[in-house]
């Protein structure tokens, strides 16, 4: 498939429903995909010094891939059975949204074709909706996560108002930890808003969720441009900061927080809803997945000059 280097737009024109009700600090700033542009970073909320002022290009030298799932195939179950790859649930039985998260059918909600995971969202005969959504651990804490390192999917939005396709990192705790949960959101989208997208870091405070926080940066794009085409949606996270790419180039940093302690899981989803209503969602609505990759820092800080470039 053809790669497209996708430039944000100057600005968006709206704000976005609070996500999962909670207050955001929300970043707006102009990024261009162009390693010579500053960026306007706040840091305040997690963080609390400055980042370096200059985006940069993703350097994928620094990294070995840890987990590849191209989707020539799909191993999904519903809850980890018959040892799979993914399950259709998030492990902790948090499913959110419009729609619920059904279990793997035949051709829904996941169809793969040529490469290429389809997720869909569809109203039944009952006037209900259903979707989809992958995580890669299980509710026994098996399965594929990874503290620091690079996560990146190529993605296709749906387009229409009301959907909300995702690409998140959840740490992957025991059941009924009190440890601080940390979500990393590298794509959270609103399809009310086709011209920008949301990257996210959420503290969830398991004792007393009134503490919990979030750091929120909109990232402007052209109108239309995430659901017309394919786009990488990347997250390099390191022990001091973890940085957001679009099409490898970056558009905010933050710094890490104190909380991270846990290895990330990996999830993809199609929910609807998030406060906007769903009435003129388009039915069918389909997210397309290329690619979900993930990479692992290289020991002792060594490079591969040579088979970096993909």
């Amino acid at each position: 498939m053809e790669r497209v280097l996708l430039a944000p737009a100057l600005e968006t024109s709206e704000p976005k429903a609070p996500t999962k009700g909670m207050s955001l600090r929300i970043h707006r700033g102009s990024q261009f995909a162009s390693s010579l542009l500053s960026l306007v970073l706040m840091s305040a909320g997690i963080g609390g010094h400055a980042a370096p002022a200059v985006a940069q290009r993703l350097d994928l030298c620094r990294f070995q891939r840890s987990f590849t799932e191209d989707f020539n195939a799909l191993s999904v179950s519903a809850r980890g059975e018959n040892d799979s790859r993914w399950i259709a649930h998030t492990p902790w039985n948090g499913d959110f949204g419009d729609a619920a998260f059904a279990d793997p059918q035949q051709d829904f909600p996941f169809q793969v074709h040529d490469g290429v995971l389809e997720i869909a969202a569809r109203k039944g005969a009952d006037g209900k909706w259903q979707s989809g959504l992958l995580a890669s651990a299980k509710p026994s804490g098996a399965g594929f996560a990874q503290r620091y390192g690079y996560f990146e999917a190529r993605v296709k939005l749906p387009p229409g108002p009301g959907t909300w396709p995702g690409f998140w990192l959840n740490a992957n705790q025991e059941a009924g930890s009190k440890d601080p949960g940390v979500e990393v959101d590298v794509l959270e989208a609103y399809g009310r808003f086709p011209d920008s997208y949301h990257s996210v870091v959420h503290i969830w405070d398991q004792v007393d969720p009134k503490q919990s926080r979030a750091e929120d940066h909109i990232t402007p794009v052209p109108t239309g441009s995430l659901s017309s085409g394919f786009h990488t949606f990347g997250a390099d996270v390191e022990p001091d900061w973890i940085t957001f790419y679009l099409d490898r180039v970056e558009t905010w940093r933050v710094a890490t927080p104190p909380e991270l302690r846990h290895p990330l899981m990996v999830l993809v989803s199609l929910a609807l809803g998030s406060g906007w209503p769903i009435d003129q969602t388009p039915d069918p609505s389909i997210m397309a997945v290329d690619y979900i990759h993930v990479y692992a820092p290289r020991p002792d800080g060594q490079r591969d000059n040579v088979n970096c470039d993909e």
